[in-house]
């Protein structure tokens, strides 16, 4: 199969463009990153996995939703949660398990999780502070269980410990650094 013949996610310019974008809003928490000219009808989560992952990193899908050719594409080893460096889970769901926090001499070592949503703009309002924010940002997830916020808190507590989120809907995204603070409404 030739580059051309790639599905458009996996081209090497969309990965370009797409890791642009998500790096934008990395640096600038609260800000959404839309994707929808990048994806042809394929998930802003799936779309920030193939930016992330190749075959040196560990996947726990705990959503079921990538498919055997998304596996595929994306190169990516499948672990248990506690050994994944990347975790794609389902925002409506409560977290119920123990990701990777890194350690003070490679706090690097702290998982991202890819957090599904139904959308980035029509739920509870929350409050964004920290590096990246002029004074204070907000980002309104629907689909983001309460207990996200607690687990989250609890895993980025001992700061340069801790988790990056990837707050995804169908076409965009947002990025919460574990030192980003989060108030909830």
């Amino acid at each position: 199969m030739s580059v051309l013949d790639l599905p458009r996610l996996w081209r090497p310019e969309t990965h370009q463009a797409l890791f642009r974008r998500i790096l934008d809003v990395a640096a600038r928490p609260g800000q959404i990153a839309d994707l929808s000219d990048l994806l042809d009808d394929r998930a802003a989560a799936l779309a920030a996995l193939a930016t992330f992952c190749d075959n040196t990193q560990m996947l726990a899908d705990l959503t079921g939703a990538l498919s055997d050719t998304d596996l595929a594409f994306l190169d990516v080893r499948t672990a248990p949660v506690d050994q994944a460096g990347f975790i794609l889970a389902r925002g409506a769901e409560a977290p119920r398990f123990a990701p990777r926090l890194g350690t003070l001499d490679a706090p690097e070592g702290g998982a991202t999780i890819v957090v599904m949503l139904d959308s980035l703009t029509d739920g509870t309002p929350l409050t964004l502070t920290g590096p990246g924010i002029a004074a204070q940002a907000g980002l309104s997830p629907s689909g983001l269980a309460p207990a996200w916020l607690d687990a989250r808190a609890r895993w980025c507590a001992d700061f340069p410990m801790g988790v990056d989120l990837v707050l995804a809907d169908q076409t965009r995204l947002a990025v919460l650094p574990r030192t980003t603070k989060i108030k909830g409404a």
